[in-house]
């Protein structure tokens, strides 16, 4: 909460905007390009609002686009549109310059990690990583390093089918946005604000069974007993 306190007086100092420190918060905050898809959760406003009346949700996105990278600056413009669109129902901020600074806010004062690239084009993911350091709760597609942390319900949740499963690449999107909807109406939002210990043991868990693995003592000594093995 300490975290999460520090988080919105940054917001409204850089933005004006006011956020609710008792509403569900969920941050996206990585470079601003196609792959990442930063808008999929535009996808049906209809279906947005309807996990918002099941429980408040708000949201923070962050991330600079390459100077020549067209459509990562389209992408930012939408979310600036969505964030007009459905102000007075949900919450929808910005945040421009995006340093290590604000990265660190960020990982550490939200309560839920949306991360949404194409499979396989993640390369690592390391964003999310930062954030079960914090014991923020991680909501990914089954890409990168999500593939290894990603305990279903225990560690967090995951957003379309197994990279294994042999679906059409409409089949896919189909399944992206049904768990990305789905699992925040009847999985997250209820568990954020009607069983505190069940999301205190999320929380837990992203320290418990994540960080202790993702953390770069755990790197090195792979790249010393695998890597440079003669």
């Amino acid at each position: 909460m300490m975290a999460k306190k520090r988080l919105f007086e940054f917001v409204e100092k850089r933005t004006n905007v006011v956020l609710d420190p008792q509403v569900l918060t969920i941050g996206f905050a990585r470079r601003s390009t196609g792959y990442k898809r930063s808008t999929l959760i535009f996808s049906d406003l209809h279906r947005l609002l309807e996990v918002n009346k099941k429980g408040k949700i708000q949201m923070i996105f962050a991330g600079k686009a390459h100077p020549k990278d067209v459509e990562g600056k389209k992408l930012i413009k939408e979310i600036y549109d969505y964030a007009n669109k459905l102000r007075g129902q949900i919450e929808i901020v910005y945040l421009e310059n995006y340093d290590m600074t604000m990265a660190g806010m960020l990982t550490s004062g939200v309560d839920v990690w949306l991360n949404t690239p194409i499979p396989p084009m993640e390369a690592s993911g390391t964003s999310g990583m930062k954030a079960a350091h914090n014991a923020v709760v991680n909501f990914s597609v089954l890409d990168g390093w999500w593939m290894e942390g990603c305990i279903e319900g225990v560690t967090g949740w995951s957003i379309g089918p197994h990279p294994k499963e042999l679906v059409t690449e409409d089949e896919k999107r189909e399944i992206e946005l049904r768990d990305l909807y789905s699992k925040l109406e009847y999985l997250i939002v209820p568990t954020y604000y009607e069983q505190r210990e069940a999301w205190v043991a999320l929380m837990k868990n992203s320290i418990a069974r994540i960080a202790h693995y993702f953390q770069t003592h755990w790197v090195m000594r792979r790249y010393a007993t695998e890597a440079y093995t003669i």
